[in-house]
């Protein structure tokens, strides 16, 4: 692990693997700099491939007040710490944060991230005090109900699925970065994609999508691209939110030029 300053004061820690251009992972909810490690360790072959804790998380600081625009620098902080530019690849709230870089920073040279989770016209309802209310579940130590009220009205999982999760071992490890859920929400803020932001984004910009994911997040993948001056679109056959490293990694590889 090494660590770096943010420009606040924050600690942010972060590992690397491999030799060749900088490539850094940023991770959506309940991640940190270990849930990538799959594709960090086939793609150091070819690229210097970082992976980082956001604030929050593992082996980072956290400074309150929490604000899009640190998470921001957080990411410049990394980029300036391994070499100054970097690809980028963004999952999920991940890919939310790495899109808002673009558009803020010029350390970015590529961007790929995997289903933003915009949503997009009537596809789903979006969520109103969603983060008000799952901070406020973890404010008085109910981390269960915070995480169980995220999914089921975040994502809209079946209330069955949450319920299969809830008695298992990945629950309990998710539960230790529940936290940060009002971090990731913060970031979507009312869940409309902010057109006019993207649209000043001038960097080569991949926007993937898992072609068994839900119809809604397919949809947004396809405005978020629309949205962005000349950015590609590509579909993974037989992936959802959770891509396969066998699927996701030849496609990065591909899309930063390995």
């Amino acid at each position: 692990m090494e660590t770096t300053r943010s420009a606040d004061g924050t600690t942010i820690a972060f590992d690397r693997t491999g030799q060749g251009p900088t490539l850094v992972i940023v991770g959506g909810a309940f991640g940190d700099r270990a849930t990538p490690r799959d594709v960090a360790d086939v793609l150091g072959s070819e690229f210097t491939v970082v992976c980082y804790d956001r604030r929050g998380r593992g082996g980072s600081g956290d400074t309150p007040p929490y604000a899009i625009e640190r998470e921001v620098e957080d990411l410049d902080a990394v980029i300036a710490a391994t070499g100054g530019t970097a690809f980028v690849y963004g999952h999920s709230s991940g890919g939310v944060l790495s899109l808002e870089a673009a558009t803020r920073s010029g350390a970015i040279t590529a961007l790929t991230v995997y289903e933003p989770p915009y949503v997009v016209g009537d596809d789903r309802a979006r969520t109103v005090g969603l983060g008000d209310r799952v901070a406020a579940l973890l404010a008085a130590g109910r981390r269960d109900d915070a995480m169980e009220t995220f999914f089921l009205e975040g994502p809209q999982a079946p209330a069955e699925v949450v319920a299969a999760m809830k008695p298992t071992p990945a629950w309990q490890a998710m539960a230790e970065l529940a936290h940060t859920l009002p971090y990731d929400l913060a970031l979507l803020g009312d869940q409309v994609i902010p057109v006019d932001r993207l649209a000043t984004i001038g960097i080569p910009t991949l926007v993937l999508s898992g072609a068994d994911s839900p119809l809604w997040a397919r949809n947004a993948v396809t405005a978020v691209a629309a949205a962005i001056p000349g950015a590609r679109h590509a579909s993974l056959a037989g992936q959802t939110h959770a891509a396969s490293p066998d699927a996701l990694v030849p496609v990065l590889r591909e899309a930063f030029g390995g």
